[in-house]
């Protein structure tokens, strides 16, 4: 019933939110359930957010947030629900690009990688409507905007307005 988060900080990048934040966002989006659980939230720079991507998704180029869901070996019982890696630097510049806050896209982020560490995809317009629903739901309890306002996605979420 209580979620854990281990804040790592492995930059001094200017657009880090607080650890406390950081906290405060992944615990919203945790579904949560009878059990305790625990998360790791690492902000990286570039270099750290490439290497991982190359390592584990074959892509040489830094991404904005990787999720490493954790499942214990048969017999082992551990209540780590995984990983977040989130690299500074790709947040930065997204939230830029897209004229949004920085704390808004990191709050995404964080939600968008607790939401793919409990089983929520997007690799079908089917999933993406129910996970973008849920990062909505979620952020604007938060009191961010609407994550995807303006942005092209499939035609529920447009039709939506969100």
């Amino acid at each position: 019933m209580t979620l854990r988060v281990d804040v790592q900080l492995a930059t001094d990048d200017a657009s880090l939110p607080t650890q406390r934040q950081l906290i405060e966002w992944a615990r919203a989006a945790w579904r949560g359930g009878s059990d305790d659980a625990e998360v790791v939230v690492r902000a990286v720079d570039e270099a750290e957010g490439r290497r991982l991507n190359h390592e584990f998704r074959g892509s040489d180029r830094a991404t904005n947030v990787l999720s490493f869901p954790f499942q214990p070996p048969p017999g082992v019982e551990l209540d780590h629900l995984g990983d977040l890696v989130i690299c500074a630097p790709v947040v930065a510049r997204e939230a830029l690009q897209q004229g949004k806050p920085a704390q808004a896209h990191w709050a995404h982020m964080v939600v968008h990688g607790m939401l793919h560490l409990q089983g929520y995809d997007h690799e079908t317009d089917e999933q993406a409507v129910e996970m973008e629903g849920r990062e909505t739901q979620i952020l604007t309890a938060l009191g961010f905007a609407a994550p995807y306002a303006g942005e092209q996605g499939p035609a529920e979420t447009q039709s939506d307005g969100v």
